[in-house]
């Protein structure tokens, strides 16, 4: 547990000393020896917020006090902090502090924080995660996919979910399956298992879901909140305790039982795969 500790440390350290050069998703991952599509979701789990919501909070933060305590022109903090223009800069900057850059100046003015991030291991909790490991077959999938950025996923998820749900259509939506993509997006899908002798149904793709050991987390209650509390839990608690076993695999599933008449009866299933140390 502590080599992972230490290597997200070193990825957090590793943001705090470029924040006024470029940052990309795959270089920070790589500090931490996981792939971007993990390291998005543990990111946010641990800190409760996305990996370019930190960022600009942090570019904003050093800017704000740039401006407070000096007499730089606002185009050369702007362009230290990766801002082509005073525009994009001055909207930014308005949105985090809620104030213009010119107003920063002003003596006794408000201003937003966002310290740099430390990795701390507290006892907390004690949370019960209902999990088993199981090794699966090779097995395919049939369904329609869409890209989300990870800065919004949580939201947007949710909302093609609904929009899938109001059309007719002949997937049952037993499987919604995270893919990775590119950099900070990667592809979620709305799937059924594909048997090779049906028919793809109109708007429909196939993919192949490798063989290995998987860990199947049991999920109960409400969606997609259930679902999304457990994810969290995953990530910050069952993770860091993990030993012997590490991370395998660009890709997570969600399991969806029948439907309910009490929402809180439903149950549903994260499965994340695995490989042995």
């Amino acid at each position: 547990m502590q080599n992972w500790i230490d290597g997200f440390q070193k990825s957090l350290d590793y943001i705090e000393e470029n924040l006024t050069g470029t940052l990309e998703i795959e270089a920070i991952a790589e500090q931490a020896a996981l792939s971007p599509f993990y390291y998005q979701r543990i990111f946010g789990a641990l800190c409760g917020m996305t990996v370019g919501e930190f960022i600009r909070g942090r570019r904003m933060t050093l800017a704000a006090q740039e401006l407070a305590g000096t007499d730089r022109k606002i185009i050369e903090i702007a362009m230290k902090y990766g801002y082509e223009s005073p525009d994009s800069f001055a909207k930014a900057f308005q949105r985090f502090h809620g104030i213009t850059p010119s107003k920063a100046r002003e003596s006794g003015v408000p201003l937003r924080s966002i310290a740099p991030l430390r990795i701390r291991i507290a006892l907390e909790g004690g949370t019960m995660l209902d999990y088993r490991l199981k090794e699966k077959a090779p097995f395919s999938i049939v369904g329609v996919k869409r890209r989300f950025h990870s800065d919004t996923c949580y939201q947007e998820i949710p909302k093609f979910w609904n929009e899938w749900l109001r059309e007719e259509h002949s997937l049952n939506g037993v499987f919604g399956v995270c893919m990775e993509g590119t950099g900070t997006e990667f592809d979620y899908w709305i799937a059924d298992l594909y048997r090779p002798w049906e028919e793809i149904p109109e708007g429909c793709e196939t993919a192949v879901i490798p063989g290995g050991l998987w860990a199947e987390f049991r999920c109960r209650g409400p969606l997609p909140e259930s679902l999304q509390r457990v994810n969290t839990e995953i990530w910050s608690e069952w993770l860091p305790a993990l030993k012997e076993y590490s991370l395998a695999g660009n890709y997570s599933l969600e399991v969806y039982g029948p439907q309910t008449e009490n929402p809180a009866d439903c149950e549903s299933f994260i499965w994340i795969p695995l490989k042995k140390d």
